[in-house]
């Protein structure tokens, strides 16, 4: 059985994210790389100079690939957020709250970078997911 334990240490990371995240048990782990707002087909940025829009649809794709490897959102252990402006913290946090409404939240890392993979991206979601092993 896969045990995952949720920690908050400080009262202010409450709500926010994990500090830390622990897991017993046998289970599969999921490295995703980094998703953005590149078209699943033609790889075109989609939403140009919408941060509230590439992160909705940045996390829509993150859904579909973790249930693509057998997991859900309250799988994931550790997410990293870049951003390419720092003011878009706020809203970057209110995003991620939305997505994982209703699961608790992996532990988390938020970085600004001076640019990501494409020009035009203004969000990339990493993460690293655990699953329990299917039976078999």
């Amino acid at each position: 059985m896969l045990k995952k334990s949720h920690h908050n240490y400080a009262e202010w990371t409450k709500g926010r994210f994990s500090e830390a995240v622990t897991v017993t048990g046998p289970g599969r782990m999921i490295f995703l790389a980094g998703i953005g707002a590149e078209h699943e087909i033609h790889g075109a940025i989609q939403h140009p100079h919408d941060f509230d829009a590439q992160c909705h649809y940045a996390y829509e794709k993150l859904k579909k690939v973790l249930e693509k490897n057998g997991a859900g959102l309250g799988d994931v252990v550790k997410q990293t957020t870049y951003v390419t402006d720092v003011r878009f913290q706020k809203q970057a946090g209110q995003c991620r709250t939305q997505a994982y409404s209703g699961v608790a939240l992996p532990a988390h890392t938020f970085l600004t970078v001076s640019q990501l993979a494409w020009p035009g991206m203004l969000v990339e979601l990493d993460v690293i997911a655990i699953a329990p092993l299917a039976p078999e």
